[in-house]
């Protein structure tokens, strides 16, 4: 295991790279200047000049990028160019509030997806099977967003039971007011990513409940419950832990978007405020961090995934362990 943990580290953090590398250039290809967006209209050629100078965007794009570099492999994330606060510290204040939204929202979307889409999967010629999943394909392509206005609509503005958005200014020192600001974000991400993740549930469940080796052990006198709980789980997990990742990383990514729905001091208002001012290092940072938490996903899916099944211990091409 050890080997391929390594393999997979050094894979993540050669990805890594290559992302920041592409994040970088598309990033000073993208018009507008971050000095014009520092200074007044109607200034001067020469104070523009001035704050290039100090931002260093006059510099060669190499230069930037190598001096940037050198930053990030001490994990300096730089300083804004608005308020010269350094950049890692104020992603990691936003971070309280991402992260959590992120691991509530996936949790919850995953109590959810296992048993409905089970339930799909036993009775599929079913009217409540074939209204799960036509619920599931239709919260697919309803946009996060959407849902999130629907839902501060209802729970908010007509029936006055949760808050429309913000957070708590102490944070989690009050942890009723900072859970119920998150009650209402933390259900669109979850409906969203529910209704993806019981698609997969439910054909990983088909798959196992035609096999024949469930047959066998029904015809052996198991009961149904016991034996997908003794032999069908472990194969139905396989091709779902594999996609557990992905999930992650979209929830991670899910909640960056409601969050400026739901006005959260999160990285999403954080990324879109960068955007706005061209503030470059905001805007690598916290690009970056949501392209790490995305390999982390991966990575920890892959991992879950060679545990679960032996078979994948011992595959060609680096899967030993």
């Amino acid at each position: 295991m050890l080997p391929y943990l390594l393999r997979r580290t050094l894979l993540l953090a050669a990805s890594l790279l290559l992302a920041s590398a592409v994040l970088f250039v598309l990033l000073r290809l993208l018009p507008g200047d971050p000095a014009n967006a520092l200074l007044s209209v109607g200034a001067t050629p020469e104070q523009i000049a001035a704050v290039r100078r100090e931002i260093g965007s006059d510099r060669p794009l190499t230069e930037q990028f190598l001096s940037w570099l050198g930053r990030m492999a001490v994990l300096d994330l730089g300083s804004s160019f608005v308020s010269d606060l350094p950049v890692g510290p104020e992603i990691s204040a936003r971070l309280v509030v991402t992260v959590p939204l992120t691991l509530l929202a996936f949790t919850v979307s995953l109590l959810v997806a296992v048993p409905v889409g089970f339930v799909a999967a036993h009775r599929p010629r079913s009217w409540y099977g074939a209204l799960l999943n036509g619920v599931s394909q239709l919260g697919v392509a309803v946009p996060v967003f959407w849902i999130g206005m629907l839902l501060a609509t209802v729970f908010s503005l007509h029936l006055r039971w949760l808050p429309a958005g913000g957070f708590p200014q102490d944070d989690w020192a009050d942890p009723v007011g900072a859970l119920a600001s998150l009650a209402l974000p933390v259900a669109t991400v979850a409906l969203v990513m529910s209704a993806s993740l019981i698609r997969y549930v439910r054909s990983a469940a088909l798959d196992v409940l035609d096999s024949d080796y469930l047959r066998t052990a029904r015809a052996l006198g198991c009961s149904l419950p016991g034996a997908m709980w003794r032999h069908g789980l472990r194969n139905a997990a396989v091709p779902v832990v594999s996609v557990l990742g992905l999930e992650l990383a979209t929830t991670f990514l899910g909640a960056v978007v409601v969050e400026s729905v739901f006005a959260l001091p999160g990285l999403g208002s954080m990324l879109v405020r960068a955007f706005a001012q061209h503030d470059y290092p905001v805007i690598q940072g916290v690009l970056v961090v949501g392209t790490l938490a995305v390999l982390l996903a991966g990575l920890l899916a892959d991992t879950a995934q060679r545990i679960i099944d032996p078979r994948l211990r011992d595959t060609a091409g680096g899967g030993r362990w």
